[in-house]
């Protein structure tokens, strides 16, 4: 089972016990509406706020590298949310042969191998996360829409084994939000001055081998709640 097929197959499981069994038609077991390409929307304009485009504002700043990875990472879980379930309703078979389909494009074999894209400016960059967002809306099919992704991903300075590490752990890390109290409102997301992703990418930085289940128990030992 290659990387993309194992992530998949974790969001689906996440997707499963977070919004419950079904999830794929639009609601969750709570009779919320759910919209995947807005979460995209919304992370994507998070992810532009992390390099300096204002022309009023920080002119002289650098790009935010670190959280660009990891706004990235969490527009991956939306992206391959709205592919489970764009897949599923069109009954185009299971998700082996959705990974397939998304790892068939040029744009995935460069993301494989970790080829850097040229040395292009922070607004080509801007440019290339709103592509995605205008693929999404303008319904394209999910092999385009998810090529641009691995563009994106790219210039934010991840390849297909750094997506993975850190989009397991953001995995582990809203599987510790749901079991301490995310939803209801309860859960302390800033720990010790630092937010809770800051925390888990340390945690990972310190041992890359951590096993999810792991990392998890880690997690468990840290949160200051």
């Amino acid at each position: 089972m290659n990387k993309i097929e194992t992530m998949l197959r974790l969001q689906q499981q996440l997707n499963d016990t977070t919004n419950g069994i079904g999830w794929e038609y639009g609601v969750t077991k709570n009779g919320k509406m759910i919209d995947w390409r807005r979460c995209i929307w919304l992370e994507a304009a998070e992810l532009v706020e992390s390099y300096p485009w204002k022309h009023w504002k920080n002119i002289d700043a650098e790009p935010d590298y670190a959280n660009i990875k990891i706004e990235a990472v969490d527009i991956w879980h939306f992206v391959m949310s709205e592919a489970l379930r764009i897949w599923s309703l069109e009954k185009r078979g299971g998700i082996g042969d959705l990974a397939e389909a998304i790892t068939s494009a040029d744009a995935y074999r460069a993301f494989e191998k970790g080829v850097r894209l040229e040395n292009i400016d922070p607004y080509h960059q801007i440019e290339q996360v709103e592509t995605l967002v205008e693929m999404l809306f303008c319904r394209t099919p999910i092999e385009t829409w998810t090529a641009q992704f691995y563009r994106v991903a790219l210039q934010s300075g991840l390849d297909l084994d750094a997506l993975y590490r850190l989009y397991v752990g953001k995995n582990i890390l809203n599987q510790f939000r749901q079991d301490h109290g995310y939803k209801e409102g309860t859960y302390i997301k800033i720990w010790n001055s630092e937010e809770d992703n800051v925390v888990m990418q340390r945690l990972l930085e310190i041992e890359s081998a951590l096993t999810p289940e792991a990392l998890y128990a880690e997690l468990e030992r840290v949160y200051p709640g």
